[in-house]
């Protein structure tokens, strides 16, 4: 059977774990799908992602530094992706025009949800960081109806700018992280400060006895932001490695119309993390 082409598209791209996921998710579902890695020069995302679609590639997931230019790039945008302001998934409609949606916001909601049994619903949800990862989990974070968000970020006034973008039906507010003292039920870090071994400067008392702390990011041990959050008392610590495979799944289930059971391919994941 002949084999659809799918990517990931980044740079750098040699540390993607996605050519790993989607083997494991069409091994599972049966699909003839073929999935690679591509480096796009810096200043060549476009000519790449033309090439490949004229090529008869089928889908590009979208990773750093290029989700901002994909959103530019595509001529029809998902919700999801309007509001994120940034694309991480590909693909051409019956018209073939190029097509663009941001899974990283149901990736999430449904790590919380799903795999950690997490109810959102009336929450008080602490989010740091104001940057392209934090918009993109914003409007899904919001169906749930947490009671409020607040976005915390170094600069303040792009976390300002932010919660009045995505403004609306639940209070949400923006400012520095020196202004958040009260606790939380769900503290996000979309910020990569964990990536640095770094910490946001946050008051411990942020952190109550029932506040899931959740980063993001994710390693074979605690990050420093949750390991911080664990020696303060959270009730819980959670990575980002199931939001990884998660956001991976909504991308497969658009391209393939069928969603893989994303439990074992974490497992493994989470195996050759450890």
């Amino acid at each position: 059977m002949e084999q659809d082409l799918y990517a990931v598209i980044g740079h750098p791209i040699s540390h993607s774990k996605s050519p790993r996921i989607h083997s494991l998710f069409a091994e599972q579902t049966g699909q003839p799908v073929e999935y690679t890695a591509i480096q796009a020069p810096l200043d060549g995302f476009a000519d790449t992602v033309n090439t490949f679609f004229e090529r008869g590639g089928k889908g590009l997931n979208v990773t750093v530094p290029f989700k901002e230019q994909a959103w530019t790039l595509v001529e029809e945008r998902t919700p999801a992706a309007e509001v994120a302001g940034a694309v991480n998934t590909l693909y051409l409609d019956g018209q073939q025009r190029l097509c663009g949606d941001n899974t990283d916001g149901p990736g999430l909601v449904r790590d919380l949800t799903v795999n950690h049994g997490i109810d959102l619903y009336q929450a008080r949800i602490l989010i740091l960081g104001a940057g392209g990862a934090v918009r993109g989990i914003l409007a899904p974070l919001i169906t749930q109806q947490p009671l409020r968000i607040v976005i915390a970020n170094r600069t303040p006034g792009k976390a300002e700018n932010l919660a009045h973008l995505i403004a609306g039906v639940i209070p949400v507010r923006g400012c520095g992280f020196g202004e958040v003292t009260e606790p939380f039920d769900l503290i996000v870090n979309g910020t990569s400060a964990s990536l640095h071994g770094d910490l946001p400067p946050l008051a411990p008392s942020v952190l109550g006895p029932k506040t899931v702390s959740y980063d993001m990011m994710y390693g074979p041990e605690l990050t420093p932001f949750n390991q911080w959050a664990s020696d303060h008392g959270a009730s819980r610590v959670i990575d980002g490695l199931g939001m990884l495979v998660e956001q991976a799944a909504e991308a497969f289930a658009l391209w393939r119309g069928i969603r893989p059971d994303t439990a074992p391919v974490i497992a493994a994941l989470r195996d050759r993390v450890g």
